[in-house]
Parts: structure tokens; sequence; C-alpha cells
């Protein structure tokens, strides 16, 4: 106690002396090579919190320092400097280039490189590249950015997804999306149930960087998931030595659509109606209502983000809390997102042991409007009114038969079916990864990996319709209940050796480890039909992975390259001989610049040949049992009565015991320059690919099977292309910085087989369309692309217009049959290009982005559907529906579903993004505000509502608004 008491007045009587020996010290902090400030950097005094961060000029100020402290300056690219404080009150620090971290790191899977030794096909894009904007979901940052990688936005719903395709995909049946891997977790590419998209359980404003994996060489350690391609999300984290930093970001937007499906006026559909014979002209109302004026609204939305981070000497952490909230242009249609995003990182026995731990906590909370209502729009009577007094229907107009009861079979009122409608879910989330990696002190160059993680989430949610709304047709009220949880658990872990061999002047790199994943999947829901409750059975869905993996990669006398990888997977989803399958890749590259003839070129400053040939798989077909027979119990209240009583019954599933994985075999060669020291780069890549025993539904033989469709190994597939990218600093100064980056795609994929027989003329009818029962107006066949259109070619008279039924008798025989539809056209893009500029100017910067497809064409559904006069006056009850105005051209009386007339030139270029900001730099405070606009608008010939469309089938879409967004951002 006595010494407590000691060391506590020698504290306090030091503690005035250390009060004047602390000073004061600021200055600048440049490139050493040129001599340009470097904005950003950290300055802190080692051993402490007490620190800074330079400003846009570079400039540093810090207080309370010592003599005899040492001052720790930092950035990223750059060697960092450590410089004793003396008693300056101006220091000015140069920073050398760190060759070593300027050989930027891509991780390629259980691993790493640098972008001049990858020999696969491979691409980061960092978050200075990103898309600007109140993105909500993550892909919407890299759409337009990447050769090779179209991202197709999903509808204009809040937090709605995008469809991703990497070299087009590969498969017919089974999934085509991308293996998404966050952190290490490889998310579950199915799905979680309850959300809108998965993805938008990663907060885009956490987002370090993607790294693309396209061709097999790079993609095929990840196995039988890889064979659409692989796309690593790496979040931010906390940096070592650098002072505490509080941020806040708002981005504030409002948005409305810019088009609407083209139908008639109050005024036209009178007259058509009017002048149609055997319609009664008494059905119709007199107001004029323009119904999807009715359902859009303007949509508001705000994103907050909060966000502290620390580094220490062995610790850093960064800690960020999201908030976004976002209204359809669709009324009643809102969601929400709260996010907690944890990342620490520890180092303990002398760097010798990294911990790494990264949790994202997400609370998905929606208001799900009823999407149908765009259909109703679209379709109802434009002479009746919005609400009706006295109204059974909670005041809304309805058609009915009597004042309680409505016409079953006619159009719906669309603000009804939204207002009436209680529909919400929440969904709770959690990813959490823990990565543990060990360098053993007696073998430094060998290091141990584990990675243990999780993916649970958990939802639940309701349907409401009352009594009185027209939509719900019993005589109760309709309620479902929902819910439900998915959890994905993982634990990899990898040795890696790393060394230079001297005497054979090689670097060698070597992993090899082993990965198990088991996905989960259980539901649960009740719902009312036909008047009783409906108490659905317990859906669960489990299947595992377990795989064994290696790779080895040499960089011979920093010029050869060569890697090779092998992955053996064992899935749940298959049996017998095919439960395991192995996946190898080789590749090589070759580094010209390093050559003697090549070293001292004042303009080729990297040229890299690569190749590569692997073998991945795809494992995502859809059943988890679909190799052995399985009875699921009745569901919807099917039972079987024996007497006076009623039995649940058993019912057998469709199986193929032969059922194996998917094999894409892929060829991939690419050059990768830089010129003038790399003020212009980028890369020309060319793929061919093989798709082997593909997995598709297809039709069998009555009583070859329990069903008469099957998902099977039938067939395969060809496709190739031809990629190029291009970088350019076209000027670079120290106030003004102009980069452009565009990017082109030619693809072309191919059905070269279909069936175990040899019918070439074997044909599987796709594409669902509204319009009759059961109609489709795409097909698979040999030959042609899995999106070509099927449909009979329209004869038009002299002046160009349409002749209603008359088709080309492609077979000759006199008649019109289906014999007569032929393949025609397709919906996937021959090629698609990204443009983006970004200028900077002192405090200011200017950025967009263009994105355009060309060759690709789109099917009219509102048209075909909608456009003949049958469509609204031939009606199974007494009212009328409207039409799209294409009637009008046409001209047509009944349906011609399949005519090419609808079938139309989808190409198209959209200024996708285009946004301004300013920075006010400050000593203690810097702030900058933005302003952006997004799906500015489109050059396309399309009729249509947009020409963007992922399946080329136009009908009741939800349309993309056009949305301002205002930023601010303040960095302390």
């Amino acid at each position: 106690m006595k010494t407590l008491f000691k060391s506590t007045l020698m504290l306090l009587f030091m503690l005035p002396m250390s009060f004047f020996a602390q000073e004061t010290v600021s200055g600048v902090v440049s490139e050493s090579a040129t001599g340009l400030p470097i904005p950003g950097a950290n300055v802190i005094v080692k051993g402490t919190t007490n620190g800074a961060v330079t400003d846009f000029d570079g400039n540093y100020t810090i207080t309370n320092v010592s003599e005899d402290d040492i001052l720790v300056f930092s950035f990223l690219g750059f060697a960092t400097e450590e410089i004793p404080f003396a008693g300056q009150e101006t220091l000015d620090v140069q920073l050398d280039e760190d060759q070593a971290t300027l050989e930027e790191v891509v991780l390629i899977g259980y691993g790493s490189t640098s972008e001049q030794d990858a020999t696969g096909s491979v691409e980061k894009i960092s978050s200075e590249s990103f898309n600007q904007g109140a993105v909500v979901s993550p892909e919407q940052l890299i759409a337009g950015k990447s050769a090779g990688v179209r991202i197709t936005p999903g509808s204009g719903e809040p937090g709605s997804g995008s469809e991703i395709r990497i070299r087009g995909g590969s498969s017919l049946s089974g999934n085509n999306s991308p293996l998404i891997v966050v952190d290490g977790i490889p998310l579950d590419q199915r799905g979680v149930q309850g959300v809108r998209n998965q993805l938008n359980s990663i907060n885009p404003n956490e987002i370090e960087d993607f790294i693309v994996l396209k061709d097999a060489a790079a993609t095929s350690i990840y196995g039988s998931r890889a064979s659409n391609g692989v796309i690593l999300i790496t979040t931010k984290k906390g940096k070592k030595d650098s002072p505490l930093s509080l941020t806040y970001d708002l981005k504030v937007s409002a948005g409305r659509i810019i088009d609407k499906v083209d139908v008639l006026n109050a005024e036209q559909f009178r007259t058509l109606i009017e002048n149609t014979p055997g319609t009664d002209p008494s059905l119709l109302g007199d107001t004029s209502t323009d119904w999807q004026d009715q359902i859009y609204q303007t949509s508001v939305g705000a994103i907050h983000n909060f966000t502290a981070t620390q580094g220490f000497e062995n610790f850093s952490y960064r800690v960020n809390f999201n908030h976004t909230s976002q209204t359809g242009v669709l009324k009643t249609d809102v969601y929400e997102r709260n996010a907690l995003n944890i990342a620490l990182n520890q180092d303990l026995f002398d760097n010798h042991l990294k911990l790494t731990l990264s949790s994202k906590g997400i609370v998905d909370e929606n208001r799900f409007a009823d999407q149908g209502a765009i259909g109703s729009a679209v379709a109802f009577d434009p002479t009746q009114p919005v609400y009706q007094d006295g109204s059974y229907f909670d005041g809304y107009y309805e058609f009915t038969t009597s004042p309680q009861q409505q016409q079953i079979q006619a159009t719906r009122n669309p603000l009804a079916l939204l207002e009436q409608l209680d529909g919400r879910g929440t969904t709770k989330r959690n990813i959490t990864n823990l990565n543990a990696e060990y360098k053993f002190h007696f073998l430094p160059e060998l290091k141990f990996n584990v990675n243990a993680g999780f993916d649970y989430s958990e939802n639940d949610g309701y349907n409401r319709r009352p009594l009185t709304s027209a939509a719900n047709n019993q005589d109760i009220a309709y309620f479902e209940d929902y819910g439900g949880f998915n959890r994905n658990t993982l634990l990899d872990f990898y040795f890696n050796y790393k060394n230079d061999i001297d005497f054979l002047n090689t670097e060698l790199d070597l992993t090899a480890g082993h990965s198990y994943q088991e996905f989960y999947i259980t539901s649960k829901r009740i719902e009312t039909i036909s008047n009783d409750i409906q108490d659905f059975p317990r859906e669960t869905n489990r299947n595992a992975l377990e795989s064994y993996f290696a790779r080895a990669s040499f960089d011979i006398a920093d010029k050869y390259l060569v890697s090779g990888s092998v992955r053996r997977d064992g899935s749940s989803r298959f049996g017998g001989d095919n439960k395991w399958s192995i996946f190898p890749a080789v590749s090589v590259g070759w580094k010209l610049q390093n050559e003697n003839f090549l070293s001292t070129s004042n303009v080729i400053n990297q040229l890299k040949l690569r190749a590569g040939y692997g073998v991945t798989g795809n494992q995502e077909i859809g059943p988890n049992y679909g190799y052995f027979g399985v009875y699921n119990p009745s569901v919807g209240g099917v039972r079987y009565q024996f007497g006076n009583q009623f039995y649940n019954t058993l019912r057998p599933e469709a199986f193929d015991s032969d059922l194996k994985w998917e094999e894409l075999k892929t060829y991939n060669v690419g050059i990768d320059y830089g010129l003038f020291n790399n003020r212009i780069s980028g890369t020309v890549e060319a793929y061919y690919r093989e798709t082997e025993d593909l997995l598709a539904t297809v039709p069998v033989p009555a009583g070859a099977n329990l069903t008469d469709l099957l998902v099977t190994n039938v067939g395969s597939t060809v496709s190739k292309g031809l990629e190029f990218a291009i970088n350019g600093a076209i000027i670079q100064q120290e106030d003004f910085n102009w980069d452009v980056n565009y990017n082109i795609t030619f693809q072309d994929l191919e059905i070269t087989n279909l069936t175990l027989g040899e019918n070439p003329d074997f044909e599987i009818p796709q594409g669902g369309i509204s319009g009759g029962v059961g109609n489709n107006i795409q097909l698979w066949k040999e030959g042609y692309d899995p999106t070509t259109f099927n449909v009979f070619r329209q004869v038009y008279n002299e002046d160009g217009q349409p002749i209603e039924g008359a088709y080309v008798d492609v077979n000759g025989d006199n008649e019109i049959t289906e014999e007569d539809r032929v393949p025609y056209k397709k919906a996937t893009p021959d090629y698609f290009m990204g443009l983006t500029n970004t200028v900077n100017y002192k405090n200011f910067d200017f950025s967009f982005t263009f994105r355009g497809n060309f060759g690709n064409y789109m099917y009219n559904n509102t048209q075909s559907g909608n456009g003949f006069v049958g469509a609204g006056t031939v009606t199974p009850q007494p009212y009328y529906s409207n039409f799209n105005s294409n009637v009008l051209e046409s001209n047509f009386n009944n349906n011609q579903f399949f005519s090419d007339y609808y079938i139309q030139s989808a190409d198209f270029v959209k200024l996708d993004n285009i946004s301004v900001g300013y920075l006010f730099p400050g000593e203690d405070l810097d702030v900058r505000t933005s302003l952006t606009a997004t799906n500015v608008w489109t050059i396309t010939n399309y009729e249509g509502l947009d020409p963007e469309i992922s399946n080329g089938i136009d009908n009741n879409f939800y349309p993309r608004s056009t949305t301002v967004v205002l930023g601010l951002n303040l960095s302390f």
C-alpha cells in the first residue's frame, strides 16, 4: 500500500513536468519519387493511439509529442518510416515506394499471389473503382467493370439482386451463378430463404475489393462449385499503427420511373370497345384513370454508415453500423436493413500467430408489395374509378356480380391489391469467420492456416388479406404464416510452404489442405386454402461437401511460371461411384518483360503470356437426393379415404441412380500488358469451354420413371469467347488525374448434344409466357443458344403491316403447323461492354459508367399478351380489360403469341452511373459531399419498358427507377 501511495505522489509530481515537455509537430508527407503529396497517410506516435491522418494535400499535425518519441509514417504501397522526434516543429517526410507491396496481392482461393505471378484469369476490382450511389446490393458496385462478367440488374424493387454471369454460365437446369466467397466462407449458392437477395447481408460500404476468378486454372481449387466462376469478396479490416478514425457516411436518395407500359387511355379504350362488334359499352365507366400512376410513387431512401477503426502495434479493429431504408416505386414496398460489422485482428508470438475475426450481424425487414398489381394496372379498365362509394371491398371499385361478391375471374383493382395486402418478413442473419495463421518458429517458410465459419439465418413472416379484399376468394380472411432457418457451417485447414530455391533460381509455393462444409435448411408454413387452415409438413433440406485440395506454383528465374492444382470433392448429392470426383488444372506463364530483349524497354514495362487448362464441376442441380428413391408426405391436405377415415399419403419422387457431376473443361490463353510505366495496361483473353454430362430437366417416356420430367445427365454445351480490357491513365499530374477503363466481351454458347439418343431434331420447350396455358416461346435444341426463341416467321404486306395468321410455310406442306415454328434470334448478347471515366481535379472528383449489350433480342410479352382485340373483349365474365397500344399498330383480333413480330432487338447503351463530389479538408474534420444519378438514360430501339431483362421475356416487369443520390461523408 505504501508503494502504491508513493507511486501516486510521484506521478502527480511529474505530471505537470510532462505537460511542459509535450509539443506539437506538423509537416507534409509526400512521395520520394515524384514529390506528390500522399493523402490518407497514417502518422502515429509509436506504441500509442496518438496520431493523425494526412489531408488531401498531405498535411498533418500531431499534438502532445514528447522528445524521444518515435513517429511512424505509413501508407499502403510505401515503405514505413520511423523517425525519432527531437523537438522539431516541422517534419516533412518522403516515403519510398515499397516494391513488395506494389506487386499487388490478389487472393486465388486458399492462398494469394501477386498480379504479376498469376497464371489464371484473375481480376481484382478495388473500392476506388466501384460504382457510386445508394448501393444496397454489393454486385451493383462492379457492374460494367470487368470483361467477361455480365451483371444484369434485377427488378426495380428495393433491395433486389442482380443476375451475375461469368463467361455466360455453363449449365441448363443447374445453377449458373458464380460461387461467392465472403472472407473465406463460400455462401450457399441456392441463397437464403425470406430475403430479396442474399448478398444484401454484405454491406457495400464495408467491401475492400472483389476478386473475380474466371477460368478453370484459377477456379478449380474450388472444384465442384466452380464451373460458373468464383467471386471472392474481402471486407475492410483495421490497419496496424493507425490512429482512431471516426466516419459517418450518409446517402439520401429519391427515384422515379421514367417510362410506363404503353397502354390505351380511357378515350382510346372506349373508342375501341364501341367499335368492336358484339361488345356491350354499358359495361364501361365514365371516368379516366391512369392505373399505372395509381400504383407507382417516388421512392425515397437513406443509407447511414457509422464506422470506428483504430490500430495498435499488434492489434487493430474496425466496427461499422449500417442502417438502410428504402421504399420502392411500387406503393407499399419497403426494405430496411440494420447491420453491425466487426473485424478484429491480433498478432501474437512475435507475429508468428495471426488471428482474424470477422462477424456480420444483419436484420432484414421487408414489407412485400403484391407485384401482381403491375399486371393489373396494365390490364384494368381505364374508364373505371379507383374508389366506389359504399363498396363492400373497403371502398375500392371492383368488378362484381352482387354488392358483396366479386367476379372471381376478373382483373383486380391494382391499388386494392397493394393496400389490402399486409405482407411482412424479418430475417436475422449472422456470418462469422475466425481465421488463424501460424508461422512455424522452426521453419518460418511453413504456415498452417485454419478457417472456421458459419452463416446462420432465421426468418419469419406473414401475409394477410381481409375478407373484404376481392383478391381473397374465400369465405374467411386469408392468412399465411411461414418461417425457417438456414445453416451453413465450414471448417478449412491447409498448409502453405513458400521458399526460394537458390540453386534452382526458383520461388516455390506449395499448398495442401482439407475442407468440410454442410448446408441445412428447414422451413414451415401454415395457410388458409379453400376456407380451411392447412398446416404443411416441415421441409428439411440437407447436404454436405468434403474436399481435399493441393496446389503447387513455381516461378523460375522471375520469368517462367508453372502452376498446378487438384481438388477431390465428395458430395452427398451423388451416390455410389459418382460420389467422388477429381478436378485438376494446370497453367503456365511467361514474363517477357524480364527477358533481356525487353528488360531495358522504355515502352513495355509488363508483358506476360499465359495459358491454362482445367476441369471444374457443378453440383448445384436442385434435388439433394436425386440418385435414390425418396418418399415425401402429402401436402395441401391431400389424403386417401379408407372407409370413413382419411389418411396422409407418401409420394415417391423421381430419381436417377446414375446421376453424376457436370464437368466443365476450360482452355484459356491470355496476355497481360503494361506500357509507359503502366500508363496504359490491360488484358486480352480467349477461352473455349466444354460442358460434359450436362444436367438438364428432360422429358422421359411414360412409365419409365415416377415423373414425366427428370433431372439427369443428357448432353453437352460448348462456349467460347474473347475478352478485352484496357486501362488508361490519360493524365497524371499533381492536381489533375484522368483515368479511363474500357472492356468488351464477345461470347457464344451452343448446345452440342441434348439427348442420350441420336435424334438431332429433339428439342425441349422453355421460356413460359403470359397468354394461354403452358405456352413457351424458347427452346433447347442442338446447335442453338439455350435462350433461342421458337417462333413462326411472320408474313407482312407490301406496306410492312403484319398479316394476321399468315406465317411462312417452312416445311412446304401447304399448312401451318407446329412444324413451321423455327429457332430464331436469342436473348443473350453477342457482345457487351463497359466504359468508366474518372476525373480528379484538386478536391473535385467526377466519374461516370456506361454499359451496353449488343446482338440480344427480347420477346415483348406485354404486346403479345394484351395487343389484340380479343385480349380485352373476350373475357370469362362481364367486364373488359385494357390493351397494349400496339393493338392500334398490328390490328390483330386474335392472339399471335408465337409470331416473330414480337421478337424485338434489345441492343442498348446505358448511362448507368454519373457522380460528382467535392472534398472540404480540415485539420480535425474532412467533409465530402457528392451528387450521384443512377440509371440515367438508355439508348435503345426496343419498344418495351426496359431492354435489359435477363431471361429475354418482357412481361409485367417491375420497372427500375432513375435515382438521384445526395451524399455526405464526415471523417474525424
